[in-house]
């Protein structure tokens, strides 16, 4: 997901980080806690840290919605069909390796299928190479052949 996200994404995330601390700042300008020396900068740091846990999580939900098609998704679509079929060209599995059995990347998939959904109750990332996708790879095949053929005429010209 974080591969595919747009620089509006990262601004987004950006944006929505700073505003927690700003509005601590703003607070203590407005109505002092009066807390004392070193009181304050915890508060910052706690601030901050949430903020940017924040930030991140919008980032990765404006990206994952576009995978969910929510949102408009037109460029994401042609980055995986460019990386998939390279991968075929190249003559890699679609999806990576795992090292982990048939059975746990099916557990893996299933728990990790629509957690963009549930990104706000848990947070719940996948890490998992597996191939339950639910996409019909024939696509990246036939567009691989696609251009190899092109190549080839391309290069019978030559």
């Amino acid at each position: 997901m974080l591969g595919y996200a747009r620089p509006s994404d990262y601004m987004a995330g950006a944006l929505f980080g700073a505003c927690g601390p700003a509005a601590m700042l703003w607070w203590e300008r407005i109505s002092p806690s009066e807390v004392g020396k070193g009181g304050f900068a915890s508060i910052m740091r706690l601030s901050g840290f949430v903020s940017l846990s924040a930030a991140f999580l919008l980032m990765y939900s404006r990206s994952q919605n576009r995978f969910y098609g929510w949102t408009e998704n037109r460029r994401e679509i042609d980055m995986d069909m460019r990386e998939m079929t390279d991968r075929v060209k190249q003559g890699l599995p679609l999806y990576g390796k795992s090292s982990l059995t048939e059975y746990m990347q099916g557990i893996a998939s299933r728990q990790s299928r629509y957690s963009g959904v549930w990104l706000h109750v848990m947070p719940w990332f996948n890490f998992v190479n597996h191939p339950h996708h639910g996409v019909d790879t024939a696509k990246y095949y036939r567009n691989a052949e696609k251009e190899l053929e092109a190549e080839k005429r391309l290069g019978s010209r030559a």
